[in-house]
């Protein structure tokens, strides 16, 4: 059953403020990932607190960077569930995470951060590991 709407909204706009385009039904996921093309980043959004503490601020950082994906994209796990299992299809060798972020250059992943790789570490160190994925797979 999703999350109350009332709930995410602001963890939805957190993202949105920042360029971050929602996919919330799997016709916009397979528009987005099913012409692979360029960079796309797909943040894999979450209401637990590692998202709130560290996953979407330090995305925010990576993201106000020179070099960065081509397009940036969301879906928001627990809520929009068509969405996210079908977004997750395109990453099915990653075990589903939440919150997660997968880099796809040209429709392959070229960096995939998982939940265990967020919890416990601040924004910082998120965007840095972030801003290095776009530094070997986004043009400048």
């Amino acid at each position: 059953m999703p999350y109350d709407e009332r709930l995410v909204a602001p963890m939805r706009a957190e993202l949105v403020r920042q360029g971050v385009k929602e996919l919330t039904s799997v016709a916009e996921v397979d528009a987005i990932l099913g012409d692979p093309h360029g960079t796309q980043l797909l943040f894999v959004n979450s209401v637990c607190g590692c998202a709130a503490g560290s996953a979407r601020p330090g995305l925010s950082l990576a993201l106000q960077g020179s070099v960065k994906p081509e397009g940036s994209f969301t879906v928001f796990a627990g809520q929009d569930l068509e969405a996210t299992a079908r977004a997750r299809s395109y990453f099915s060798d990653f075990q589903p995470s939440s919150p997660s972020i997968a880099l796809l250059k040209d429709g392959e992943v070229v960096y995939f951060m998982h939940r265990h790789q967020i919890e416990g570490r601040g924004p910082e160190a998120i965007a840095a590991d972030l801003g290095v994925a776009f530094g070997r797979h986004c043009a400048g």
